[in-house]
């Protein structure tokens, strides 16, 4: 059975709930819970989401999907660049 899955915004608000439920004094696997994930998920954000703030969030995603595009961008070149040599070479 396949889950929801949170937005990257969602999952920083989240890790920011169980930082302050955990100032006040609550255990982690209290605090895990009430924000409804497990502590395996919360620590796997914590590891790629650790730190970041809203801002910090959106100019990766900026930036991902810029690479994403750019690698696109230079596989359609390698590609042409490959056909032009071998139609140079008389191969086809």
């Amino acid at each position: 059975m396949a889950g929801k899955r949170d937005k990257p915004e969602d999952i920083v608000l989240k890790l920011r709930q169980v930082e302050v439920l955990q100032g006040q004094g609550m255990a982690i696997a209290d605090a895990v819970r009430q924000i409804g994930v497990t502590q395996q998920t919360c620590y796997r954000w914590r590891k790629q989401y650790g730190g970041m703030n809203r801002d910090q969030l959106k100019r990766l995603k900026e930036l991902e999907t810029e690479n994403q595009r750019l690698r696109r961008a230079v596989s359609d070149l390698t590609l042409d660049k490959m056909i032009l040599a071998e139609a140079a070479r008389g191969n086809f």
